[in-house]
């Protein structure tokens, strides 16, 4: 009986964790962490000034976003990006975030390393992610990592807990022509921007519900970078990732009873993508 519930207990133990093999070699003669920060952050500046930055490291904005009363949202790519990204269900790993937080005067970036292995999956490229967290390095000066880290070798099949979706199993939020669905995207109410990576795959950023958006307050506005959604639009549909995906993979250290304080969300977020592709 006692090797019985040790079994299980190794096996709930991975499963929660999401862990997925070891920690990986060094890849194209970059060394790879066995724990990758969620976020990396820099010293603080203005929304003005990170744009201009972002400019100077040949990255170019594509929208920005008040993702909080106190934080806004940078979005931006380049051609390097949205090239590796072109690919079916890869689409969002074309687009990085900055948050310019004013709360507490810092720039959080989103890690290119934690959310390309996420996002690629096996054909991540840590060559190329390394190359983009370079670049911002760069143009924003040393990076700490956040406290919010995962283990590298499980992101790619990272889950929340046993039941809850993996990154493929995105959510369908429209269907309809290429066409049809971008201009859906750019007239829906907040859009803030669309992104062509082909001529049938499309990236579009979009807004929340005022009320919907407010849960950032409640597990910690320091990772609201997560905002706005992303929507991948490839093949006559609208996608976009699970919020009981995505929430998680954006706040690893969040706790099951912190998770259940925002138990409505996810239905929320799915709602109101729907409306803008009715």
């Amino acid at each position: 009986m006692k090797k019985f519930l040790s079994l299980m207990a190794t096996a709930l133990v991975v499963a929660f964790s999401g862990c997925a093999g070891t920690t990986p070699a060094a890849e194209a003669g970059v060394k790879i962490e066995k724990e990758a920060a969620t976020y990396k952050i820099a010293s603080y500046t203005s929304i003005e000034d990170a744009k201009a930055k972002l400019a100077s490291a040949g990255f170019e904005v594509v929208g920005t976003y008040k993702s909080f009363d106190q934080g806004t949202t940078v979005l931006f790519t380049n051609s390097a990006m949205k090239a590796a990204a072109d690919k079916p269900m890869r689409g969002l790993a074309a687009v990085g975030r900055l948050l310019v937080d004013d709360e507490r005067k810092q720039i959080s970036i989103a890690n290119p390393v934690y959310f390309g292995k996420a996002f690629m999956q096996k054909e991540y490229n840590h060559a190329a992610a390394s190359a983009v967290l370079t670049s911002l390095e760069k143009a924003f000066g040393p990076l700490k990592d956040s406290t919010d880290k995962w283990e590298f070798d499980g992101l790619a099949s990272y889950h929340f807990m046993v039941g809850m979706p993996y990154y493929e199993e995105m959510i369908v939020v429209g269907e309809g022509s290429t066409a049809d669905l971008v201009a859906k995207a750019k007239k829906a109410k907040g859009a803030v921007g669309v992104v062509q990576l082909s001529a049938d795959r499309y990236v579009a950023f979009m807004d929340l519900d005022r009320r919907t958006k407010k849960f950032v307050d409640k597990i910690g506005t320091q990772n609201a970078a997560l905002l706005p959604w992303a929507v991948l639009i490839e093949d006559g549909k609208a996608k976009a990732l699970s919020a009981k995906y995505f929430i998680a993979i954006s706040y690893p250290l969040l706790t099951m009873s912190e998770f259940m304080t925002i138990a409505t969300v996810p239905g929320a977020i799915e709602n109101d993508l729907k409306k803008s592709f009715k």
